[in-house]
């Protein structure tokens, strides 16, 4: 038989409406939305549902920035190789 202690519980819980409103105005707010990201992405305590959602979204936020400048990056070279 096996030792269930061994094994982490997973936070099932069901988050409610207001949660997600409460979590939707933290989005709003810079920088308080990237550190919560992380807490509710990697810390402990959060429901499942919304763990992966955080992580989810840290995903979008990389790939964001990772198109951002590549972009960027394209638009100078352009700008730089016309002036020559």
């Amino acid at each position: 038989m096996e030792n269930l202690e061994q094994f982490p519980q997973r936070n099932t819980s069901v988050v409610s409406i207001g949660d997600w409103i409460i979590t939707m105005i933290l989005m709003l707010i810079p920088v308080v939305n990237i550190i919560m990201l992380f807490v509710w992405a990697f810390g402990g305590g959060t429901a499942e549902s919304k763990s992966n959602w955080a992580k989810a979204s840290l995903i979008f936020m990389v790939i964001g920035i990772v198109l951002t400048v590549v972009f960027w990056g394209a638009f100078a070279a352009t700008i730089a190789s016309s002036m020559n």
